[in-house]
């Protein structure tokens, strides 16, 4: 592809007047270039009334007539209506190779005033154009690197990083503090060197060494399906016998070899009734108790 002689950079183009030959009039200030990223070449130039205020009003590239400290074009029929849908501003795109390796963002690009074609990209770490290029930086990226473009990201051959052409040294960079952002992949696999084993401590050993405790293995329950299948088995219940106990306290003061009667059992009259208006209680007779010896005394020798 033949680029002329008349090669800007996009910085250049945003922030000039837009000029008319017959009248002189001011049509606006240039705020944005948009791109057809299939033909590569710049298309349609944006304009406002100042930089940053005024309604957007586009002309196409072609209505230029000459460029210096303004921009000349023909009359008021320049700015025309224009559908920005198909085309892009490129800026803040992502680059990645191939592989998936991301080289930085669009942050501008070199073309040619005449035709309008694309010479070169403008990368960064950011793709701000906002930014001087002091603080960061830029790179140069041929076009023909472009092997595919989509929404919002170029994708360029593998291995394009080793043919970036470096144009600013950035504030960080100088410090050391930053670095291109294909390394980055190389310092997050980055394996620090292990010492010698002369210079290793060892791995010690612990001072009280205990057992471990083993748990025993918890029992299973064998139960037993048959016990509760089968039917169970009446018991006839009996009753305990009845024992009779006998009071009889021993009398110390009987004679001796005596044997003291049993005791006469109270006889109840149970044919009474008790409840009836004519009913005496009877006396209850206790028998007296007594005495039985502990010993027999012997007979005198």
């Amino acid at each position: 592809m033949a680029i002329s002689e008349q090669v800007q950079q996009r910085t250049d183009f945003i922030g000039t007047q837009v000029i008319t030959r017959n009248t002189g009039k001011k049509l606006g200030v240039i705020n944005q270039l948009w791109v057809d990223v299939d033909q590569r070449e710049v298309a349609v130039v944006g304009l406002r009334s100042t930089l940053v205020t005024g309604d957007q009003r586009y002309m196409y590239l072609t209505s230029v007539r000459q460029i210096g400290d303004v921009i000349l074009v023909d009359d008021e029929t320049a700015i025309e209506e224009v559908d920005t849908f198909d085309f892009s501003t490129l800026i803040n795109n992502e680059v990645i190779t191939e592989a998936g390796e991301l080289l930085g963002k669009v942050r501008g690009f070199k073309f040619d005033t005449s035709t309008g074609e694309i010479a070169s990209l403008v990368i960064a770490s950011i793709g701000i154009p906002l930014i001087p290029s002091q603080v960061l930086s830029t790179y140069e990226l041929p076009v023909e690197e472009i092997v595919s473009t989509g929404p919002d990201r170029l994708i360029v051959f593998e291995g394009a990083e080793e043919r970036l052409n470096q144009l600013t040294v950035g504030l960080m960079e100088r410090m050391g503090l930053g670095i291109p952002p294909w390394e980055l992949a190389d310092e997050e696999d980055y394996i620090p060197k292990t010492a010698s084993t002369s210079n290793q401590l060892g791995p010690g050993e612990p001072t009280t060494a205990y057992a471990p405790v083993r748990q025993a293995a918890p029992v299973q329950q064998a139960w037993e399906t048959e016990a509760w299948e089968a039917e169970p088995v009446p018991v006839e219940r009996q009753e305990a016998p009845q024992q009779q106990y006998a009071y009889q306290e021993e009398d110390n003061w009987s004679e001796e070899g005596s044997t003291p009667p049993p005791p006469e059992e109270p006889k109840y009259e149970r044919d009474e009734d008790m409840w009836a208006e004519d009913y005496e209680p009877q006396e209850l007779k206790i028998p007296e108790p007594q005495k039985i010896p502990e010993y027999e005394r012997e007979s005198d020798f």
